[in-house]
C-alpha cells in the first residue's frame, strides 16, 4: 500500500509542477484520437462513393414499352444484372401485371442514365413468388453483373446500401442510393389479432415462413427489386421489396410504416443456379 501510495504522490507532484506539460500531452492525445477517428469516417465514405459507381452500371430499370402508348415506356421497378451479363433479377410482382398483347406491349429493361437510356426486350425465365423473385433473360452484349455474399452471415446492425429507382422515372433514368443498417432479422409474418385478417395469401406464408432484413433506411415502390449491398465492397446480400413482404408484416397496420424490407439473397442465388439445371 505505501508503495502504491508513494506513486500516485509521484504522479501529483509532477502534475503540480509541470501543468503545461501535462495539458500539452493530453491535448496531443485529444488529437491524435480525432484524427484516427475522422479518418475512419471518411475512409468508409470513400468506400461507398467507390461501390456506388460500381453497382449503378449493373441497376436497370424494368418496365414495359407499348407504341399506342403515351408516353411509350413504363418504369415497374428496378433490377440488376447476375450471371454471365445477360440476366436481370428482380421482383416478381414487377413483372407480374398482364401484359397488352393486342396493343404490343412488351417487357423490357432500361439500361444507362439520363432521358434517353438504352432499351432491351426481356423475357422471364424463372419465377419463384413464395419469395417473389424473377429473373429475366436479356439479349445483346453482357453488362457487368453483381456478385453475391452469403446472407446467412448478415447481422442486425450491419450497414448496407441500395439503389434504384425510388420514384420511377418522372424526370429520366437516374439511380439513387440510400443507405442504413439491417435493425431487424424477422419472420415475414407476424400474428394477426383475428382470424378475419387472414388472406389466402397469408395462410399460405404462415406455412412457408423465412426470415427477411428489415432496415432502417426508407425506400419506396420503385425500389422494388434494389440491390442490398455493403458499403464496401458492393456484394448483394438482399433484394429490396417494397409490396410482397409489407402486404405480410404490415397487414394489421392501417397505414404502411414506411419501413423497407428485403428478401435475403440466398433465395435469389438458388434460382440463378437453376439455369443451369435446366
Amino acid at each position: 500500500m505505501k508503495e502504491k501510495r508513494d506513486v500516485l504522490e509521484g504522479h501529483y507532484s509532477m502534475c503540480s509542477r509541470y501543468p503545461e506539460r501535462i495539458q500539452g500531452t493530453l491535448f496531443s492525445v485529444v488529437i491524435f484520437f480525432m484524427f484516427c477517428l475522422g479518418s475512419v469516417g471518411i475512409g468508409h465514405a470513400s468506400a461507398l462513393v467507390t461501390t456506388i459507381a460500381k453497382v449503378k452500371e449493373s441497376v436497370v430499370g424494368v418496365g414495359t414499352m407499348m407504341p399506342t402508348r403515351s408516353p411509350r415506356a413504363s418504369l415497374s421497378g428496378t433490377g440488376f444484372v447476375v450471371a454471365d451479363g445477360n440476366y436481370v433479377l428482380t421482383n416478381a410482382h414487377v413483372v407480374s401485371r398482364e401484359l397488352d398483347f393486342m396493343g404490343k406491349e412488351s417487357l423490357v429493361v432500361f439500361i444507362g442514365r439520363g432521358v434517353n437510356p438504352e432499351t432491351r426486350s426481356a423475357s422471364i425465365v424463372q419465377l419463384d413468388k413464395e419469395h417473389d423473385l424473377a429473373l429475366l433473360k436479356i439479349p445483346g452484349p453482357p453488362l457487368k453483373p453483381l456478385s453475391f455474399g452469403d446472407s446467412d452471415t448478415m447481422q442486425e446492425g450491419e450497414e448496407v446500401a441500395f439503389t434504384g429507382y425510388p420514384i420511377g422515372a418522372v424526370l429520366g433514368l437516374f439511380p439513387v442510393t440510400h443507405r442504413g443498417i439491417i435493425s431487424a432479422i424477422t419472420p415475414i409474418v407476424i400474428p394477426l389479432d383475428s382470424g378475419r385478417q387472414l388472406t389466402p395469401a397469408l395462410i399460405k406464408r404462415l406455412r412457408a415462413r423465412y426470415d427477411v432484413f428489415q432496415l432502417d433506411a426508407t425506400a419506396y415502390p420503385g425500389n422494388s427489386g434494389s440491390p442490398l449491398y455493403k458499403p464496401a465492397t458492393g456484394e448483394v446480400f438482399g433484394i429490396l421489396n417494397m409490396v410482397f413482404v409489407k402486404e405480410s408484416r404490415e397487414t394489421v397496420l392501417q397505414k404502411p410504416s414506411g419501413i423497407a424490407f428485403a428478401i435475403p439473397a440466398r433465395y435469389a442465388v438458388d434460382l440463378i443456379n437453376k439455369i443451369s439445371q435446366d
